[in-house]
This record gives structure tokens, sequence and C-alpha cells, in this order.
């Protein structure tokens, strides 16, 4: 059991939520054998504690300082004023979309006319644009400073000089949203990165996908915007693809680049893993500015439906959400 100093603790206090209760078990001197917070804890307030002293209890109090916690910047979707949109289900997305893809009926429809930030939803379009490109698969491609994400600074194992085939990026830029993957499968189009993104444009165009714009291959610019009722067009193109159905519904991926050692990627989508789950295509996105976004196709009660959700707020619910609205075609059967 790891023992904690009363020193350590308040310091640990520090930086809790100012909701978190929380007890330490230990043995200090004069045989006080347990401490328990009992009090929320308060920036620059008293803190009470219960301490046990021998079988009696002890009430000290004690002033603690708590972190400052800064709140999360607002969304795209929550200037727009999209946080105040209410729906029958209570999803947490700001925009949901669900489409019987045989049919084409709109199922279930929250802000879906609105176009926003959509992340790594965007590599869906890359993916379009290089198995339809028709380059050589089995090209080794070669990781460079051009990859390096200027955008958000995020970082990758895909170091610069690593080396991997077209198809291992596009494997891992589909089902791990590797950002580098996405950077270099674009950089090594024919005309390069300028002409890999106006070829993203004019896909979308010739898709009907009239509020949708891309400026890059990652999504890590928040200029890279769709409506949900874009994207359904997006899915339903993608889902021709058998490649790109594969790579984005695998649960995990090794991958060996020239000169280094083998790494190995997982899906960003835990229900891909769900054996309850029948997901033929998927795609996860994020970024401050977006939101957590998921897009999927997956068959309900034997039925393909499609889903589209925006600006998701917390890390799982967006699956949450999915979970809801699949439990609610399971029970209310809308008519295709």
């Amino acid at each position: 059991m790891v023992k904690f100093t009363r020193q350590a603790l308040i310091v640990i206090a520090a930086m809790l939520p100012a909701s978190l209760v929380f007890a330490e078990a230990t043995h200090h001197k004069k045989h006080i054998v347990q401490k328990k917070v009992v009090t929320k804890l308060a920036a620059g307030k008293l803190v009470k504690r219960t301490i046990i002293v021998n079988g009696k209890r002890k009430i000290i109090t004690e002033r603690v300082a708590v972190a400052h916690i800064v709140p999360e910047k607002p969304t795209a979707g929550d200037i727009a004023g999209l946080k105040h949109s209410e729906d029958p289900l209570t999803l947490q997305s700001n925009v949901a979309f669900v489409v019987d893809q045989a049919s084409s009926k709109v199922l279930f429809d929250k802000n879906s006319n609105v176009s926003l930030p959509i992340a790594s939803i965007t590599k869906l379009m890359t993916s379009l644009v290089v198995v339809e490109a028709n380059q050589d698969m089995n090209e080794e491609i070669e990781i460079t400073n051009d990859d390096l994400d200027k955008e958000k600074g995020t970082g990758s194992r895909l170091k610069v000089g690593a080396k991997l085939s077209r198809a291992d990026l596009l494997h891992i830029a589909l089902m791990s949203s590797e950002n580098r993957a996405a950077s270099a499968l674009g950089r090594n189009y024919i005309g390069g990165l300028p002409a890999f993104v106006a070829a993203m444009n004019a896909k979308a165009k010739q898709l009907g996908m009239a509020e949708t714009h891309y400026v890059d291959s990652s999504g890590l610019s928040s200029q890279n915007v769709a409506s949900a009722q874009d994207l359904v067009k997006l899915i339903n193109a993608a889902y021709q693809h058998p490649l790109i159905r594969q790579y984005s519904t695998d649960s995990s991926y090794v991958v060996a680049p020239g000169g280094g050692r083998s790494l190995q990627y997982s899906t960003t989508n835990k229900l891909v893993a769900n054996p309850t789950w029948d997901i033929g295509l998927q795609k996860t996105g994020y970024i401050s500015e977006a939101g957590r976004c998921l897009v999927m196709q997956a068959m309900i009660q034997g039925r393909a439906i499609v889903m589209v959700f925006l600006d998701s707020k917390g890390k799982y619910s967006r699956l949450a959400d999915a979970g809801r609205i699949r439990k609610w075609l399971e029970t209310v059967k809308p008519q295709a």
C-alpha cells in the first residue's frame, strides 16, 4: 500500500476537483490509524479532517489551496448557440444525424444542416482521394519535417525519417487517426499537398457536399468544415471501397517503419471491438474547436444505418450517444 505524508496529501488535494472526497489509510505517530476528508475542498478555505487517535475521533481544520480549474474553450458549435438545442433522447452531441442507408430516409435530425469543424473525420475524404487516385499502395513514403503538426503541436510515434508503404499509412490514418500518416499521404499526391487538398474539395463538390471545405489532409485545422448532411454523402461514398471499410474497422495493426522498431496501433473507436456492434465503416475526430466527433455505418437489427455525431462533450459521450440511438432504433423501429 502506498503511504502519504500529511504534507503530500495536502499537495494532492490541491490538484483534485473541488467536489472530490477521498480517504487515506496510513500509520502515523501517536497511533493515528485513519484520516478522512469529510468536507468538500474549496480554494483558500478551511478543510475539516476527522482523525482517529487511539480509537477517539478528533477534528483538525487546515487551510489548503485548490489549483484553479480552467474551463474548456467553447467549441464552434457552442459559439453558434447549438449547446442550447434540445432533443428527445437528450444526446450529448450538439449535432446528430441518423439515416437509413438503403432508403436515405432521415430517422433522427439535430442541427444536421450546420457546417462545423470536423477534425479527423477529414481523413475519410483523405482516404477516398488516395484510393481513387490509384497510386501504388506498396510505394514506400518517408515521414519528413513537413508532416510535423504545426497547427496544434501534437506528437506522433512516427518519427521523421520513418518509412511506411502507402497502404500502411492509410491503415493507421483511418484506424488510429495518425496525423503524420495523413499528412504524408497528401504530400505524396501528384502535385503535392496543394493539389491533394484541391482534389478533396473537388470530390466534395462532386458528391454534392455544399457545406464542406478542406484545407489539409489530417483535420488538424478548424477550417476543415462540413455539415452532418454532407458527411452522410461522404460516408456512403467511402463505404463503396472495401479497403476503407476494412482499414477503418480494424481494432489493431502493427507497422514496421524502415530501420525502426515495430509499432502497434489501436482503433480510436472502442465500439469496433464490442461484439454487440456490427460496424461497417467508422471514423472519430477531435480538436478543441470541433469537440468529439464520430461517424459510423452499422447494421442494427438487419438494417444499415448511417450515424453522424459532431461536437460531443466528454471523452465517451459520442459513443454513449451512438448507444442511445441504437436503443431508440431497436425500441421505436422507425420505418424506412
